[in-house]
């Protein structure tokens, strides 16, 4: 039985990860209205007949999204009955589910009446927030946390400090480049890292404060996750999962940052579009991960 449900755990959290990957190549390729202002039906048609690339997209989308939401509901049910007793399950459980759930319908809602590009941004970060509860549900089932005794896990104050604000903090930086996909704004700076590099200046408009603004951010927290990175190298080597967990958080960083840049260079290549999902998607897991880690070193204390 327990083999069966790490099967499915890692189904749902790949599932997962293709729920996001789905969702930001449906807004790079503007296949949002592929199925016109119909929902769940694609066109008002259960088999569409006018086939376009911008259909397949968003109809692809719709139905991994529907089936992966089921796999995380049986996921949700089964780790409650199975490791109940392990006190974050119940929480994650509900939260896995009630998370793509509110994905759903925000995207339901997008396609039958419409939504500003600023309510359409989170959108993602929903996702996300559910990708990150399965993804915590995974480890739990695998039982990683024995394997890195967490059980007697101590993190200082000022470590716990930079993993909450950090994790607050990315959530911010999720937002503002979902802000640059739904605003059209990706290419509106032709340089990097700066807006025009031989003529610097303030951004004239709104599409430029959105796309400079998201890489101010992006540019704070890899200097952040590089700072604590180099406390974890310095003060936790003798904790592993904190001492690698960091150094993994600052390549995942460094990754989105430099595919972020190549977004620019390439002139908004769709494979380099979709690793930088992947990156942050990434980066937020391992994020969620310490702040699991953080509750249970402050129980340990």
């Amino acid at each position: 039985m327990r083999r069966s449900l790490k099967w499915l755990a890692v189904a749902t959290t790949i599932g997962m990860i293709l729920v996001l990957l789905g969702g930001a190549l449906v807004t790079k390729t503007g296949s949002g209205m592929g199925c016109g202002r119909s929902w769940p039906l694609c066109n008002g048609e259960f088999v569409p007949t006018d086939i376009t690339p911008e259909l397949i997209i968003e109809l692809a989308h719709r139905l991994v999204s529907g089936t992966v939401g089921i796999l995380v509901l049986v996921l949700s049910i089964w780790t409650w009955k199975a490791i109940g007793h392990v006190r974050e399950t119940k929480f994650l459980s509900s939260l896995s589910f009630f998370f793509l759930l509110l994905q759903g319908l925000i995207g339901a809602a997008a396609v039958k009446w419409g939504q500003s590009d600023f309510v359409l941004a989170l959108h993602f970060g929903i996702s996300l927030i559910s990708f990150a509860a399965v993804f915590l549900l995974t480890l739990l089932i695998f039982e990683i946390d024995k394997k890195f005794e967490a059980d007697n896990l101590k993190i200082d104050k000022r470590m716990s400090f930079h993993i909450i604000s950090l994790s607050i903090y990315s959530y911010l930086v999720i937002y503002t480049g979902a802000l640059v996909r739904h605003t059209d704004s990706s290419l509106v700076c032709r340089d990097w890292p700066l807006c025009i590099n031989d003529s610097p200046a303030l951004p004239s408009n709104l599409f430029e404060w959105v796309q400079m603004g998201h890489r101010a951010a992006a540019g704070v927290i890899f200097i952040w996750i590089g700072y604590v990175a180099y406390l974890a190298i310095k003060k936790y080597r003798h904790q592993k999962v904190i001492y690698w967990g960091w150094i993994s958080a600052f390549t995942l960083v460094s990754l989105q940052v430099l595919s972020g840049a190549l977004i620019i260079f390439t002139r908004l290549n769709l494979y380099v579009a979709l690793m930088h999902a992947l990156f942050i998607t990434c980066l937020f897991g391992v994020l969620s991960y310490f702040l699991l880690l953080l509750s249970r070193s402050r129980k340990n204390k």
